[in-house]
């Protein structure tokens, strides 16, 4: 099954549900502005409650990066998703091979700013409105499938358009938030589980697995 990652997980309830319906991640956000913001203490809670194998990421917006580094290590996370405008000399505090980046790409200028980077992934999204993520709009799928990286693709994914988003970009994963959740930061069930049967029956993605554990604790 293509690799998913469910994004802003605020609970153990939520967390376990990604779980059981096969996540192979879940993300959790570290920016006050996000209704979806988690505090340290927040996010070990929901971390508790996932079996060992899903990988955990923490989501970081133009964050100080000894910050980042305190919270990677105090909550166990596995890799780091820096979602903001972060230059590719902030990236280079961090291990690559933990690391994955968002971009919003609108241009092909956007699109050449991708290979600056020296990261485990891409991830495509969206901004709107002044806001990083979690926008519940699609991203450009046509940009995304000419990304040349190991592929996350985001942006208002959900049960009525992921499969259809896979058939044109074909990433490497999927990132689910806004398109399965009841009010932001509340996780609805039976949304999950629905997208979730219709992307285990998508071909497995080419290449590296993305979401990957990391092994020095």
């Amino acid at each position: 099954m293509i690799g998913v990652k469910i994004c802003g997980i605020t609970n153990p309830k939520d967390a376990l549900c990604a779980a059981e319906n096969g996540a192979a991640a879940v993300g959790l956000i570290f920016y006050p502005p996000s209704p979806r913001c988690v505090n340290p203490f927040q996010a070990r809670a929901a971390i508790a409650a996932l079996p060992d194998h899903v990988v955990r990421v923490g989501v970081f917006v133009n964050e100080d990066e000894a910050r980042v580094q305190d919270i990677y290590e105090s909550c166990g996370l596995d890799m780091i998703q820096l979602h903001g405008d972060e230059p590719p000399e902030y990236c280079r505090s961090f291990a690559t091979d933990r690391l994955i980046k968002a971009f919003a790409l609108k241009t092909d200028k956007d699109l050449g700013r991708v290979d600056d980077y020296e990261v485990a992934a891409i991830l495509v999204d969206t901004r709107h409105a002044g806001l990083y993520g979690g926008t519940g709009k699609t991203s450009d799928w046509e940009l995304a499938k000419r990304v040349s990286r190991p592929l996350i693709l985001s942006g208002g994914l959900k049960e009525e358009n992921a499969v259809e988003a896979f058939d044109i970009v074909r990433p490497g994963a999927l990132d689910l938030n806004s398109g399965v959740e009841i009010s932001p930061g509340r996780k609805d069930p039976e949304k999950i589980q629905r997208v979730m049967q219709k992307i285990a029956a998508l071909p497995a993605a080419g290449g590296p697995r993305i979401f990957t554990k990391r092994t020095n604790r």
